[in-house]
């Protein structure tokens, strides 16, 4: 089994900490967890306004972006006595995932799924496949679950497709209420006290940059990570992320998953040890 050698890793993600560290834990590593997020429940009201067109029949396709928003949606029209409308509305709609875990939300609740974009499930292969399907879109509306930001490029990409968007926020991503554990990994990392930090979402990095800056401690661990500390990104949207502060990941496995990510962590290592330049396969 592949070995992290009771290396520390920084970890920064919150809704899946626990297994995360558990992944990390099995496979020889000390995990070093930091939230770098919360999920806040949005109050702008969009996700009645969604369920009232959906139930009306007015939606031509609706988008779920995310396994969270999804059930946040479908946790909305239960709470409002609204579930039986909902899930029947949904049934006679075109509904698109971009990855599993909406597809696995709308599975548990009976409710066919139309498209789901090909691995490794980013807007760019959600897009393709969506303008592919030759579904006539101008005029149409188009239901667009965002997560925590919105998704600009996908907006943009629909609207000039002539759909009429109704966009659902159900949640958004803020800074902890505890920044502490942040901010001593931020430290440890430029003190190189620690031996990677595991990115699995755009905001994770985008976070850590904000606090690592309002320490005055940007630069230092934008080097820090480009050097002795090893950056891994679950992901080409993490690894993007990274790169847009000027940090290369030096690990990304095949399949964006939590699991292959930590398996490529320690394949990296292994590699280096035997002489391998860089850790090849970690970036394949």
């Amino acid at each position: 089994m592949a070995d992290l050698g009771g290396r520390r890793i920084v970890l920064l993600e919150s809704r899946m900490a626990s297994e995360l560290a558990g992944l990390v834990a099995r496979h020889g590593g000390r995990p070093v967890p930091a939230p770098a997020l919360r999920e806040v429940p949005s109050e702008d009201g969009s996700a009645p306004r969604f369920l009232t067109e959906l139930q009306a029949g007015r939606l031509a396709v609706v988008v779920f972006l995310t396994g969270v928003g999804a059930q946040a949606v479908l946790d909305t029209a239960f709470a409002l006595g609204q579930a039986e409308e909902t899930l029947a509305g949904l049934r006679r709609t075109r509904v698109v995932c971009r990855g599993p875990k909406p597809l696995a939300v709308m599975r548990a609740h009976g409710v066919p799924v139309a498209l789901v974009a090909p691995p490794p499930h980013t807007t760019q292969e959600l897009l393709a496949a969506l303008l592919s399907q030759g579904w006539e879109l101008k005029g149409s509306e188009v239901a667009l679950q965002h997560y925590g930001q919105q998704n600009q490029a996908l907006k943009e990409a629909l609207a000039a497709a002539g759909a009429r968007l109704l966009e659902v926020s159900p949640y958004r991503w803020e800074l902890p209420q505890d920044l502490g554990p942040l901010r001593s990994a931020i430290e440890a990392i430029v003190a190189g006290e620690v031996d990677a930090v595991c990115f699995t979402s755009r905001p994770q990095v985008l976070h850590l940059f904000q606090v690592a800056d309002s320490l005055g401690l940007a630069e230092a661990l934008r080097e820090s990570l480009n050097g002795r500390v090893v950056a891994a990104a679950v992901g080409p949207v993490c690894a993007q992320t990274l790169e847009e502060q000027g940090v290369r990941a030096s690990v990304q496995p095949q399949h964006a998953r939590l699991g292959h990510m930590v398996l490529a962590l320690a394949r990296y290592w292994q590699e280096r040890e035997q002489g391998v330049p860089g850790g090849a396969s970690a970036r394949r």
